[in-house]
């Protein structure tokens, strides 16, 4: 969220079959900004650079919006469930 190209943001676990699992986020980006792999490197560092390095996130992806509750707090349980759908 500090960066300013990143509207909203949630932060999932998703299963992985090496390490049990590992850290998406799923992001929302500021209106004219598209998702690309040399952004998602760019989070990746600046996560890696401001938190510890293991807590940067192996999946990333763009969305148009999250999935939100009536009170406006994004749902993470359907954010797990749409990720498992699309492994399958």
């Amino acid at each position: 969220m500090e960066l300013p190209y990143i509207l909203e943001c949630a932060v999932t676990g998703v299963p992985d079959p090496v390490r049990g699992k590992v850290v998406k986020a799923t992001i929302v980006l500021v209106k004219g900004k598209e998702g690309s792999d040399t952004l998602v490197k760019e989070i990746q560092e600046y996560v890696k650079k401001n938190t510890a390095p293991y807590k940067y996130p192996r999946v990333v992806e763009f969305v148009k919006e999250l999935p939100k509750t009536t009170n406006g707090k994004i749902r993470r349980a359907e954010i797990r469930k749409q990720s498992e759908e699309k492994k399958s």
